[in-house]
Formats: structure tokens, sequence, C-alpha cells
């Protein structure tokens, strides 16, 4: 059986009505999304799976600054929770919070998604922005990452923060299979402003990553088109 994975930072929804538009046209059986937060409009994860018609499930315990989302001051010390998220067309049976770094209170959502008579371990994560550099910190997260998830049937997708170079996504296609295999395609940053100190002022970094366990079959992976957020959306179809 086939089915399609998409992956997608949200950026906070910040534009969510062209994020729903983008994820119904998408018709993808499992979406992993980050950045995903709860906020005066109410919970932006649960909003986007009852628009879909999808389960859900979400990690939403983690703190984001509102003056790093378009629309603040510089100089409102609020914060909202957010996280990342798992939205799926199938069953999910099983799903746990997981803490991967103390230091951050960095956490990941996995479920174990119904497919058939088949299960399959999915986990939606984002490591820490790092200003594509190094840092120790993210480094551990991607150790824990691979001591943490499945050898079987497994998708991992997010924002790893990290550039198709770096120790770190090097680590992780050590222990999984990265779905676009040969290339590196750019998938950040749409908006000038998707970091405040980056200042990014075109897509040319590849930040975000759809993995497999070893014994899945992954092909037709594509960096979408959308103005739906800062990141660019990801797919790929995987053979289970």
């Amino acid at each position: 059986m086939k089915i399609k994975v998409l992956c997608w930072n949200i950026w906070c929804g910040t534009h969510l009505e062209e994020v729903i538009e983008f994820l119904k046209k998408a018709d993808a059986d499992i979406i992993g999304l980050q950045e995903v937060c709860e906020d005066t409009r109410g919970s932006i994860g649960e909003i986007i799976a009852k628009e879909l018609g999808y389960h859900y499930v979400h990690a939403v315990n983690m703190d984001l600054p509102v003056r790093y989302i378009p629309g603040y001051g510089d100089d409102d010390m609020r914060k909202i929770k957010f996280g990342p998220a798992i939205l799926s067309k199938h069953k999910i049976v099983k799903s746990q919070v997981i803490e991967l770094t103390k230091e951050d209170n960095r956490l990941i959502i996995q479920a174990d998604v119904e497919i058939g008579n088949q299960i399959v371990h999915v986990y939606s994560i984002h490591l820490k922005h790092t200003c594509q550099k190094y840092l120790e910190l993210q480094d551990l997260q991607a150790e824990n990452l691979i001591n943490i998830t499945s050898n079987e049937k497994t998708i991992v997708m997010g924002d790893f923060n990290s550039l198709p170079e770096s120790i770190v996504v090097k680590k992780i296609k050590n222990a999984l299979k990265d779905t676009e295999e040969s290339i590196a395609t750019p998938t950040w940053s749409v908006y000038k402003n998707g970091c405040t100190m980056c200042r990014v002022d075109s897509i040319r970094y590849k930040l975000d990553y759809i993995f497999t366990s070893k014994d899945l079959v992954a092909n037709s992976f594509t960096v979408h088109d959308s103005k739906g957020s800062d990141h660019l959306p990801i797919s790929a179809i995987i053979e289970i």
C-alpha cells in the first residue's frame, strides 16, 4: 500500500487560511506539522484537523515568545504554547508526547497509525533553530531522536533546522533513509521575517526533511510552492 505523507512548519498559523486551503488540496494521508500553537484563536492544530476531517494529536507544551511571530511587537514579552502535531486520515491507535531534551523542553509527538492491517510509527519533530550553525544541544537532540525511533515502519518528519551537510543530518541519515536522496531542495525562508536574526531574504536553505526506517520505500519527494508559511511544505509517497 502507498500513502502520501506531508510535512510543514506552519509558522504558528500566521497565514492560516492559506495553510488550510493548501492542505485540503494536498490530500495527504498523514501530515506532520510544526509550530502549531494555541493562541486567542484557539488550538490551531485542532482547527486545521476539523477543517480537514482528520484525526489529530499534538505536543503543545513548549513556550514561544510572541515577539518572534509577525503581528506582535518586538518588545512584547508574552508567550504562547506551541509544538509539533500529527494529522491523519487513518485511525491513530496510540500516541505519546516524548521529551527530546530537558534543556529547552523540546518535545516530539509520536503516533501509531493504523493503515490496513499494519501499524506505522509516525514522528513529528522540530529541532532548535540555530541560524544554520552547529549547536551541541541540537546534536544531542539528533542522538536522542535516533535512540527513540523504531527500526521498522517508521516515518520521521519535521523542521530539523539543519543543513544537509550538517553533522546533525548526517547522523540521522546513518540511522534513517532520507526521502530526498540525491539533491537538497531549499525549503526556507519564504519570508524575510521568518527569523528576526537571520533575515534570510530568499528560499536558500533546506531545513525540512522526511525520513523513514530502512524497510520502507519512498519516492516522489516534492517541495511544494506556497505562501502559507516561511517554510515550504514537502511531501513524499511511501510504500508500506
